[in-house]
Parts: structure tokens; C-alpha cells; sequence
């Protein structure tokens, strides 16, 4: 039995994680801002973790072995949980994403396309943080997640005070309502509906993970294994938007209808016209064994469809 603190843990695979920790038999704390409760038996700390006085107060005397940090967005959010958990915990678990190496946020070494993106293209540990920029602007920060979550990730490598590791999630699928980005909805309304789906002309392919399986990789980074840096989580097999539409296609018995866009107009979520599909090669040396998203992908589909509001419409006669 460990004692695990989860910095969020309210919703979707964050959620999931908290109750397979239980399950498994740690003592479990959930810090939070209180939107969501938690399961019996798993303490509640509601407090906002941007105000460093108040998350310092809230926690006391205690002492976690890992603490598994789920909403750590920009460097100053780290910055706040480097201090607070000084002395307080041996590891600290920060669940990061992809999008740290889109090449179209940040200069970063090119990586010919077909070629899985390994950890080592975004090194934490030399990468530069920038506390003086607007990060409490909401607007700022979601046009600028992916430099946050680098930035993030450079400051609690460089903290000192406890073993850090970062989990690079792929795009998270799966769960029908539960997946709130609302990105597999949308190609599940559009087939339904005989609605466009757009598409770059010669989209590339891209990486995805089950929501169950990112917690499950959570749990072992957590309290199985002690790698230190990051690490890539993605299911095994490369897929572009197409693929997707298809499987989708498949489960609703429908056609997808495709509309290529033009230059610089913004297309279908999972729709790439640059590369930054990632390799998982490390995670499993470490020994973490990923299913294969074709696997996966049509269930979750249909949890989606079961989900969705709209039903399709009846076929022509």
C-alpha cells in the first residue's frame, strides 16, 4: 500500500485512475477545487492549487509516496507544486501530452514523416520556462497548451526535491459521454448525418489511447515502476483521419462524405497536414504492454453512438 495524492482526478481517465488506485489497495488523496466528489474512502483536499498559501495549508503534515499531478498546465502551475510538495513526496507523476511535439508551436527537430517522434525531440531538461508570461489568461493559455505543458515539465525536472516522470498521453478515446472533448462525437454525428467531414489533402497519420488504458499506465507510473523523464503513452498503430472515419463509418452503418480543405483552413479533429506521431518504444522497455487501436477503437465508437443524441436518419427508399 502506497499513499498516492491525485492533483485533479475528477473526470474522465483522471477519475478512473483515483478508483483503480483504490481498488488496488492505496490510500488515496484528491486535490481539487470541489466540482466533483470522490469515491467513499479516498480524502478530499478542496483547494485551488493556483494559490500556493492555501494548497500549502490544506496540506498539512502529510506525506505521499507519489503524488500523480492530472492538471498541471503552465510552468507556474509547476512552479507552485515544486514547492509545495518539497519534502513531501519521493515522486511526482505529471500527466502531460502529444502536443509537446506539434511542430507547429515550438522549433523542434524535424522528424521525417512515418517516423515515430521518441521522447528525446522534447527534452525537459534544457528546454527554457517563462514565468513572466500571461498564463493566468485563459485565452493565452489554450492558444498556447502545448509550450505550457513543455514548460511545465522543464520546471518539475529541473525542481530537485523529488523523482519526476512524465506521462505524454496520446489523443484519449473512449467512454461515450465520458470523453469531453467531444472530438469522436464529432465524426459520429457528421457520418450519422451525411455531413462533410474535412480533411487536409494528404493527411498524416497520428497516435491514440483508450482512456482505461491511459489509467492503467497511470497506475503502473505511479506504483509499479521508478523511470525517471518522459515517457510517450499510445496505443500500438498508426492511424489517420481517414482510418478513423472509417471505423467509424463501419459501426454506424453509414458512408462518411469528405471535403478537402484549402490551404490554412482548419479541418476535422485528427486531420494532420504535419507529423508528430509518437513512438512508444520506451514505455515498452520499461514493460508496459499497449493494445492495439484497432482493437479498441471500434467498441469505443460505439458507446459513442449509443451516447449521441441525434440519432442517424432512416436510409432512402
Amino acid at each position: 500500500m502506497q499513499r498516492i495524492c491525485v492533483i485533479g482526478g475528477s473526470r474522465y481517465f483522471g477519475k478512473l485512475l483515483v478508483e483503480r488506485l483504490q481498488a488496488t489497495g492505496h490510500r488515496v488523496t484528491v486535490i481539487n477545487r470541489g466540482s466533483t466528489g470522490t469515491p467513499a474512502g479516498v480524502e478530499h483536499l478542496v483547494v485551488d492549487r493556483n494559490d500556493e498559501a492555501s494548497l500549502i495549508a490544506a496540506l498539512g503534515s502529510r506525506t505521499f509516496d507519489v503524488v500523480v499531478d492530472q492538471v498541471c498546465y503552465t510552468p507556474v502551475q509547476a512552479a507552485i507544486a515544486a514547492r509545495a510538495f518539497t519534502g513531501r513526496t519521493r515522486r511526482y507523476v505529471m500527466t502531460s501530452t502529444i502536443e509537446v511535439y506539434d511542430p507547429a508551436t515550438a522549433a523542434l527537430p524535424a522528424v521525417p514523416a512515418g517516423t515515430p517522434v521518441p521522447e528525446e525531440s522534447v527534452d525537459p531538461a534544457t528546454w527554457l520556462a517563462a514565468m513572466d508570461l500571461p498564463w493566468h489568461d485563459e485565452a493565452y493559455l489554450e492558444a498556447h497548451y502545448a509550450e505550457g505543458k513543455r514548460q511545465a515539465e522543464a520546471v518539475l525536472t529541473r525542481a530537485g526535491n523529488f523523482a519526476f516522470a512524465s506521462v505524454r498521453s496520446a489523443h484519449v478515446l473512449g467512454g461515450g459521454a465520458r470523453e469531453f472533448t467531444g472530438r469522436l462525437a464529432h465524426f459520429v454525428e457528421h457520418i450519422c448525418q451525411g455531413t462533410e467531414i474535412t480533411v487536409h489533402e494528404n493527411a498524416l497519420p497520428t497516435v491514440f489511447i483508450h482512456h482505461e488504458e491511459l489509467a492503467d499506465l497511470l497506475l503502473w507510473a505511479a506504483t509499479a515502476t521508478d523511470f525517471t523523464g518522459p515517457v510517450n503513452a499510445c496505443s500500438d498503430g498508426l492511424l489517420d483521419v481517414r482510418d478513423l472515419a472509417a471505423i467509424v463509418a463501419a459501426q454506424a452503418g453509414r458512408e462518411p462524405v469528405y471535403r478537402v480543405v484549402a490551404a490554412g483552413e482548419t479541418a476535422s479533429p485528427f486531420s494532420y497536414d504535419h507529423h508528430y506521431a509518437m513512438s512508444n518504444t520506451r514505455a515498452k522497455e520499461l514493460g508496459f504492454a499497449f493494445s492495439r487501436a484497432i482493437d479498441w477503437l471500434p467498441g469505443a465508437v460505439d458507446e459513442t453512438l449509443t451516447a449521441s443524441a441525434t440519432p442517424p436518419p432512416l436510409p432512402s427508399r
